[in-house]
């Protein structure tokens, strides 16, 4: 049994290989290492490929999401609705600008944020609303956007886990995840299903005005050089990254297949088991499975994680601690929401590896021992 990774990034540059190498080096050989011919040419292609009129790269998911709501012109004490489970990220930046983050619970089946509890928690302070569409499934945007729409206030989504995904509304149209709030956000981390090899970024907009404000912020505040004209920040995607992505963004319907049919393995194996809660596909969202979270019932986490690695199979639990109980958010208050799914989730739910290289030996050796241990500790 050959060593088995969460992520396989090694087995996936192989088949691209050639591909990447050529278009290194030419960057190397052009010296456009910021801003170059690549970037501009990804830019088109991702917006293409999304249905959105501007695409902005820049350095990371973080910078993507904190450029956003500066462009949006948020002030600090503003409110920001979104869900505490979640990597901090989305939260983190909410906080860096001093705006007031406001959690709500998430639902139990898909994990994103619960439309009731949003509707609750709006107040006249609230200026801004990030779904997280979680582990590659999109949160269920026709109904807060109806909401968002009605108190006026924008949607910021945070498309960080499940770019390549999409969302079906009630009246049959699909469109890709992260276009429909006023501005997307992803990160091009490695592991993200369109991952660059170093850390990447980007916005979506059909906002032509805003589209322009948030090239200027990732940009030093500036549209021409050296007049700056709001304040901004240094965020740009490498050029070097740019041709990983473009090489790796022709194959992202491909990859994403690949981890659905990862998925459907896993599931055939697990849905029998009543100690396992297998992850649940809303019938609006094609689930593209940037992470496979199992929920474990009346079985030790810990002991499963132990047994499984003594087999030499990862796992990972995402997210152990959520947003509103870490220290760094205390002066918020964020000690004192009550959100029990989020608390019931954060207790009970495991990753199991996948990727876009798998064999079905690697996934018949992960499913029988996993199916073993539990078996053994229920």
């Amino acid at each position: 049994m050959r060593n088995l990774q969460m992520v396989d990034l090694k087995s996936q540059y192989q088949k691209i290989k050639s591909e990447v190498d050529a278009g290194i080096s030419q960057v190397l050989e052009s010296a456009a290492f910021i801003n170059g011919p690549d970037v501009q040419h990804f830019a088109k292609e991702l917006a293409a490929y999304l249905g959105v009129k501007h695409v902005i790269p820049c350095a990371n998911g973080t910078d993507a999401l904190q450029i956003a709501l500066m462009a949006l012109g948020l002030k600090p004490g503003d409110e920001v609705i979104t869900a505490s489970y979640t990597y901090i990220a989305t939260v983190e930046v909410v906080a860096l600008l001093r705006l007031k983050p406001v959690f709500v619970d998430v639902d139990a089946d898909t994990f994103t944020m619960n439309i009731d509890a949003v509707k609750n928690a709006i107040t006249p302070n609230t200026k801004a609303i990030i779904p997280v569409h979680l582990y590659g499934q999109s949160a269920n945007m026709e109904p807060l956007l109806a909401l968002a729409k009605e108190y006026n206030i924008p949607v910021i989504e945070d498309n960080a886990q499940a770019i390549g995904g999409t969302y079906t509304f009630s009246n049959g149209e699909t469109v890709k995840t992260g276009t429909m709030g006023i501005v997307g956000c992803t990160s091009f981390f490695p592991s993200k299903n369109l991952g660059c090899y170093g850390d990447g970024g980007a916005m979506f907009t059909n906002d032509d005005e805003l589209a322009e404000k948030l090239k200027m912020v990732a940009n030093h505040g500036q549209k021409e050089r050296y007049y700056h004209e709001v304040v901004g920040v240094n965020s740009r995607l490498d050029t070097i990254q740019a041709v990983v992505l473009r090489a790796k963004l022709k194959h992202l319907d491909e990859y994403c297949a690949a981890r659905s049919a990862v998925a459907d393995y896993y599931d055939a194996a697990f849905s029998v088991n009543p100690n396992i809660v297998t992850p649940y596909r809303a019938p609006y969202s094609y689930h593209v499975f940037h992470q496979y979270t199992l929920q474990l019932k009346n079985v030790s986490r810990d002991e499963v994680q132990k047994k499984l690695a003594e087999k030499g199979i990862p796992s990972m639990i995402y997210y152990p601690v959520p947003c509103h109980k870490q220290n760094m958010l205390k002066e918020f208050g964020s000690d004192q929401y009550q959100l029990p799914v989020t608390d019931m989730l954060q207790d009970c739910v495991i990753s199991l590896p996948i990727h876009t290289e798998f064999k079905e030996e690697d996934l018949a050796f992960i499913t029988q021992n996993f199916l073993k241990i539990i078996n053994q500790l229920s």
